[in-house]
């Protein structure tokens, strides 16, 4: 299942965004979002024949929820241990 260069993939209902196309529905840079992949905030969904990572409609809520509780004040590590479930000691 491979995004075509509007986002749109060969899963009628489903579509996938690449890395900047998600950015930009997210509202933030796309520096961002890979600092968020470096950081183990996010992880694409899948990615293209060509090894290009892709995300859906839930990765970009997720995006936009980190940016919201980090403006928020929450620091992205805190934000990463309330994904993982685990609180800081």
């Amino acid at each position: 299942m491979n995004a075509n260069k509007n986002g749109a993939s060969d899963d009628p209902g489903k579509r996938y965004l690449r890395i900047g196309q998600a950015a930009e529905a997210a509202s933030v840079s796309k520096q961002s979002v890979q600092y968020y992949l470096l950081v183990g905030l996010l992880d694409p969904v899948k990615r293209s024949e060509s090894g290009q990572q892709l995300f859906d409609d839930a990765s970009i809520e997720r995006i936009k929820l980190i940016k919201k509780l980090n403006e928020s004040g929450y620091p992205l590590r805190e934000i990463r241990d309330i994904f993982l479930d685990r609180h800081p000691d």
